[in-house]
C-alpha cells in the first residue's frame, strides 16, 4: 500500500511540475493544484497508514498511543484545502483580469510566433 501512495504522490507531484512549467496560465494554476493536492495527500498519509482500524479505541484502561490516530495532520490539511481554495480563487480572478487586459493568456502576455 506504502508503495502505491508513494507512487500515486510521485506522480502527481510530477505532473504539477509539468503543468507549471507549461506556457499558458490555466496550465499554471492547474500545476499548483496538483502539486497542493500531492503535498496534502503526503501529509495526511505521514500520519499514520492504518487499514480497519476506527480512529479512536477505548480499551480497559490502557492507553495505548499505536491506537490513536494522530489528529495534526488531518488539521494541517483541512487547513491547506481551505487555504488553497482561497488562493486558487484569487489566481482565477488574477488570471481573468490578465486576459482581459493583454487579449492572451499566455503567462509572458504575448503570443508566441510560431
Amino acid at each position: 500500500m506504502e508503495a502505491i501512495l508513494s507512487i500515486s504522490i510521485g506522480v502527481m507531484f510530477g505532473s504539477g511540475v509539468w503543468l507549471v512549467l507549461r506556457p499558458r496560465t490555466f496550465q499554471v494554476i492547474t500545476g499548483l493544484l496538483l502539486i497542493s493536492y500531492a503535498v496534502n495527500l503526503f501529509i495526511f498519509i505521514m500520519g499514520r497508514l492504518s487499514v480497519n482500524l476506527p480512529p479512536l479505541t477505548l480499551g480497559e484502561g490502557v492507553i495505548d498511543p499505536a491506537l490513536y490516530a494522530d489528529p495534526l495532520p488531518q488539521a494541517l490539511v483541512l487547513t491547506a484545502i481551505v487555504i488553497g481554495f482561497a488562493t486558487t480563487a484569487l489566481f482565477l480572478v488574477v488570471m481573468i483580469g490578465a486576459r482581459g487586459l493583454t487579449g492572451t493568456d499566455h503567462v509572458d502576455g504575448k503570443e508566441s510566433d510560431k
